[in-house]
């Protein structure tokens, strides 16, 4: 379909959600799955089933939330350890949440965790109110706007979290789009997407991907669910220095979506010569360095020595059928760290203290190996 085709399309669909929430609704294709694999470094699409069909993107709209927050952080018109107030309106979202509560804050690089890790609405919608101007609402147009920009032609948001909205709307392909330009625009932010876990207020918040740890190669990016979207997948996985980038939207089950995009990743690679890697069990997961974050917002970086952890990526849970519940606990596999006065120590299961929190390195070019799971 030409670009001009695809515009008229838009502007007729967009015509339909204007005129009422119904027609959105109808327009969601429920049962149907979209999808699309494209190579990150060009762009070029390798496979594609309906990707341009307008769709409930749940909680990928965090994607778009992240985007901008890396972009405010990049622009230095926020930075990472400045604290954010929380709402009234953000603590009253639904869950997935963290149970913020009104008056209290969080931190900008908090919430970025928040959103990779168990997907809270309530940390999505103070993030967007602290970069709109304190406006949700006003920082969904920025959303939008940004989307245009991006050439996501088929995208319009109306929150920041997901949450369902009969006019929120986009498509595997935009998706495909925002997902690349998280990877190539702001890529030193990437590692957050493969972050094993973090503490936050004394809560061990693991990430919830099934794909991580479980697809060789896979290192991000999201989940997304409500009963309206499906099941909603978007990954980017790494193989012999060649990324792909998969989205899966409109799945009827979790098991359905995750197998939809492992055979949609493996045929990628196989048509870009790449040899299958079998997926072993039982092999032991690639030990990954970390970063702790301190107190005054500064980062202590190492792989080993006085001044850096390393953490082995730990196995993953079957993935939950109802993504939208509380995150399980961290399993007790899961090696720990602590913060000593002003050092870091290894400390193998151990006790770990509140404002702990682990973020995972990695690079836009190299396969990283974690677990993680986004919700709805």
């Amino acid at each position: 379909m030409s670009r001009l085709s695809r515009l008229k399309v838009t502007a007729t669909v967009g015509l339909c959600v204007g005129i009422g929430g119904m027609h959105a609704a109808r327009a969601q294709y429920v049962g149907q799955v979209s999808a699309i694999v494209l190579d990150a470094r060009t762009g070029a699409v390798l496979s594609q089933q309906d990707p341009d069909l307008r769709r409930y993107p749940a909680s990928l709209t965090k994607l778009m939330t992240l985007y901008l927050a890396f972009k405010a952080v990049r622009t230095g018109q926020v930075t990472l350890d400045q604290p954010m107030p929380v709402s009234i309106h953000a603590a009253s979202m639904e869950p997935s949440k963290l149970g913020l509560r009104p008056g209290s804050t969080l931190t900008v690089e908090q919430a970025v965790l928040a959103l990779v890790t168990k997907s809270a609405n309530d940390a999505a919608c103070a993030l967007g109110e602290f970069l709109g101007g304190g406006d949700e609402t006003r920082f969904a147009a920025m959303m939008t706007r940004e989307a245009g920009r991006l050439g996501m032609y088929d995208t319009v948001f109306r929150n920041a979290s997901g949450l369902p909205n009969p006019e929120q709307m986009t498509s595997a392909r935009d998706l495909a789009v925002l997902a690349r330009h998280l990877i190539v625009d702001y890529g030193e932010y990437y590692h957050y997407f493969a972050v094993p876990g973090f503490y936050f207020h004394g809560h061990e918040v693991p990430n919830h991907d099934p794909m991580l740890g479980a697809y060789p190669g896979a290192d991000g990016l999201k989940t997304g669910y409500t009963a309206v979207a499906g099941h909603n997948l978007v990954t980017s996985a790494v193989r012999d220095n060649v990324r792909l980038i998969g989205v899966v939207m409109g799945a009827k089950s979790n098991n359905r979506r995750n197998a939809t995009m492992t055979a949609l990743l493996d045929n990628g690679f196989e048509a870009k010569g790449i040899a299958p890697v079998a997926p072993t069990p039982a092999a032991r997961p690639a030990t990954r360095p970390l970063l702790l974050a301190r107190a005054g917002g500064g980062a202590v970086a190492g792989r080993h020595g006085a001044h850096g952890v390393s953490l082995a990526s730990m196995r993953l849970n079957p993935v939950q059928p109802d993504e939208v519940a509380e995150a399980p606990s961290i399993p007790a596999s899961y090696t720990r760290i602590r913060r000593g006065h002003g050092t870091v120590v290894h400390v193998h299961p151990a006790t770990v203290h509140a404002r702990v929190h682990l973020v995972g390195m990695g690079h836009v070019a190299h396969a990283t190996h974690a677990r993680a799971k986004a919700r709805s």
